[in-house]
């Protein structure tokens, strides 16, 4: 136990915080589909709820979750930064599906 985020599918490229994470912290997360755990270092605040990098996503490349497209980074994001809308456009709201 102690897992600060979880990951829904083992594809996805994002995890979501299930406590407040620090920077500089080290947080263990678990994915859901395969009961395998990872751990990586928190660079920024991650709100409880919000979602995490869980590795280095270039601007343009499509973000995973769920298993699922969900919206395409705007700028580079390292793994263990905050995802949300001030680096992702979101594919449900205008983005482009494909």
């Amino acid at each position: 136990m102690g897992y600060k985020f979880l990951v829904h599918h083992e594809n996805d490229s994002v995890g979501v915080a299930v406590e407040d994470l620090k920077p500089k912290d080290k947080a263990k997360g678990r994915f859901l589909d395969t009961n395998k755990e990872i751990e990586i270092g928190i660079l920024e605040d991650v709100p409880l709820g919000h979602k995490i990098a869980l590795k280095d996503i270039k601007s343009g490349e499509t973000i995973f979750e769920y298993g699922e497209k969900i919206g395409i980074a705007t700028r580079n994001i390292k793994q263990g930064e905050h995802v949300h809308v001030h680096n992702i456009k979101s594919l449900r709201w205008g983005g482009d599906s494909k």
